[in-house]
C-alpha cells in the first residue's frame, strides 16, 4: 500500500474544507473570518495585560507573568506575525484567487475584533474607534489579499513554493531588523527574548523550506 504524504497546507485544507454541504471557498472564507477575529481580540487582551498601566495588567505588573505577556504581545501584534495570519488563511486554498480572499477577511476580521475587544477592555465605545477600524479594514482588505495569494502558491513544493514559503522568514528578518522587538525599556530582557524567538523561528522557517524542496527535487529524480 502506498501512503501519500501531504504538505500541513493539504492537511489544513482538508479539514476545512471537510463535511457540510457549503462550497470550500466559503467554508475556508468563513473559517477566516472566524480565525481572525480570534487573532485580533486575543493580540488586544495580551496588549492590554502587557502593559501595567491598563486594568488588566496592572495586577501582573511586577510579576514573572508580565514579562510572559509582554514577549508574547511583541509577537504577535508585530506585523510580520498578521502577514504571517494571511499567509496560513491563503494556505488553505489550492487557488491563489481564493487564498486571496481568505487573506483579505482574516486580515479584516482582525482589525474589527481588535478594536471592538480594544474599546471593551478599555471601557469606551466602539463607535470612538471607527475611523482607525475603516482604515486598517481596508488596508486589510488591500494588503492581505497578497500574501493570501503567497499562502497558496506556497502549497506545492516547487521553486514557486519555495520563494513563497521564506516571504514569511524573510519578512520577519526584515522588521526585527528594521524595527527590532524592544517592547519595553523597563523590560529589555523580555525584548531580547522576543528576538531570540522570532529569528529562531526565521532559521527553522528557511530550514523547513530548503528541505521541503530539496526533498520534492530529490523525489522527482528519483522517479525517473
Amino acid at each position: 500500500m502506498r501512503v501519500l504524504r501531504r504538505s500541513g497546507c493539504a492537511a489544513l485544507r482538508a479539514t476545512a474544507a471537510g463535511g457540510g454541504g457549503y462550497r470550500p471557498g466559503v467554508k475556508i472564507a468563513v473559517g477566516s473570518f472566524v480565525v481572525g477575529s480570534g487573532f485580533g481580540a486575543a493580540t488586544s487582551l495580551v496588549n492590554a495585560l502587557s502593559s501595567p498601566y491598563s486594568g488588566l495588567g496592572v495586577s501582573l505588573a511586577g510579576s514573572v507573568w508580565a514579562g510572559a505577556v509582554t514577549v508574547l504581545s511583541s509577537l504577535i501584534g508585530a506585523g510580520w506575525a498578521w502577514a504571517a495570519l494571511a499567509v496560513a488563511m491563503g494556505c488553505l486554498d489550492g487557488t491563489r484567487a481564493r487564498g486571496a480572499l481568505a487573506g483579505s477577511v482574516a486580515l479584516i476580521a482582525v482589525t474589527g475584533a481588535y478594536y471592538v475587544t480594544d474599546a471593551a477592555v478599555l471601557g469606551e465605545r466602539v463607535v470612538s474607534y471607527a475611523t482607525e477600524m475603516l482604515r486598517w479594514s481596508v488596508a486589510g482588505l488591500v494588503f492581505g489579499s497578497l500574501p493570501g495569494a503567497v499562502g497558496a502558491a506556497s502549497r506545492p513544493p516547487g521553486l514557486v513554493g519555495l520563494f513563497a514559503a521564506v516571504t514569511v522568514p524573510v519578512g520577519a528578518a526584515v522588521q526585527m531588523i528594521v524595527q527590532p522587538s524592544r517592547p519595553r525599556l523597563t523590560q529589555p530582557t523580555a525584548g531580547a527574548l522576543a528576538e531570540v524567538i522570532v529569528w529562531a523561528g526565521v532559521v527553522l522557517g528557511v530550514c523547513w523550506a530548503v528541505h521541503r524542496f530539496w526533498a520534492a527535487r530529490r523525489a522527482v529524480v528519483s522517479n525517473l
